[in-house]
């Protein structure tokens, strides 16, 4: 499904919030960490053997690391918006064999046609305002038969929040999360074959409200939508938002916020057009 206008995502908003973010990641990227965690796990039933494995949207680089332990013959390349991602990526791993990184959109990636065997995605894909776009670009670095694995976020994701603000004003606050079954139709149109989708709910708590909000701050995921509020946030908006949230409380005091995570995989097609980038940096090269 299309994003509507109110919901695209300013590029530049998006990347600075992860880009101010490199330090306080990892301790604020619970959900993170469990769900790529949960993502990598999957491999453990696909037998491929891969020289070149893309890590996109990269963060920190707790996947690209995995998959250096996973694939001891692989070059592991982590791809992200943001450079300070990119440099934290690029500090992980053994003193002989750490990833590689570059600082791209992984809607425009700048690598050539059928270059890589395996390319991952987790919790980044949300964040990208042309998803089937997006998937074709996957299609095109991928070799045929090369397999895509992604994990997303579904249309409940924060649904508590989203109400919440909703009883305050009339300006967005979320990201628009695609339905599971849009991504599979986004997957079928750039190509990919035989696409598996799944999703399950994991539900954070937290002791109020406020460390909810610090979480996602913590982790660069900022209001980047066109439709945000222009101004600052006034103290009485904030009130009015905890009180309304508060109807969410449970019965041990805690506040959930609700995360809807969509599991994917799918093959490259065996022949793909070509859509060659205007520059492309050779593998070797980095």
């Amino acid at each position: 499904m299309p994003i509507e206008s109110s919901y695209l995502l300013d590029r530049r908003k998006t990347r600075l919030g992860f880009e101010r973010a490199a330090d306080s990641y990892d301790a604020n990227a619970v959900l993170q960490q469990e769900v790529g965690r949960r993502l990598t796990e999957r491999l453990d039933f696909i037998k491929l053997q891969p020289a070149l494995v893309l890590d996109l949207g990269c963060g920190t680089g707790q996947i690209s690391t995995d998959l250096l332990k996973r694939y001891k013959s692989a070059q592991v390349l982590g791809i992200d918006l943001a450079a300070s991602m990119v440099q934290k990526t690029c500090q992980r791993g053994g003193w002989l064999r750490k990833p590689k990184g570059i600082c791209a959109d992984v809607s425009q990636l700048p690598l050539k046609d059928q270059c890589a065997d395996m390319a991952l995605s987790n919790l980044m894909l949300q964040w990208c305002n042309d998803l089937p776009n997006t998937f074709r670009e996957v299609a095109r670095v991928l070799k045929p038969q090369g397999l895509f694995m992604f994990a997303t976020l579904g249309t409940d994701t924060l649904k508590e929040l989203r109400a919440s603000w909703a009883k305050v004003d009339g300006f967005t606050h979320t990201n628009q999360f695609q339905d599971m079954h849009d991504i599979g139709d986004a997957l079928m149109q750039a190509g990919f074959r035989d696409p598996v989708v799944d999703m399950e709910v994991i539900t954070m708590t937290y002791r109020d409200v406020r460390g909810l909000l610090q979480d996602l701050k913590g982790i660069g995921a900022n209001n980047a939508t066109q439709g945000r509020n222009p101004a600052l946030t006034g103290k009485a908006r904030f009130q009015a938002f905890y009180q309304a949230y508060a109807a969410y409380q449970q019965a041990d005091g805690l506040y959930p916020a609700t995360y809807e995570v969509i599991y994917g995989h799918a093959w490259a097609p065996l022949i793909q057009p070509s859509q060659k980038p205007e520059k492309f940096i050779p593998i070797k090269a980095i």
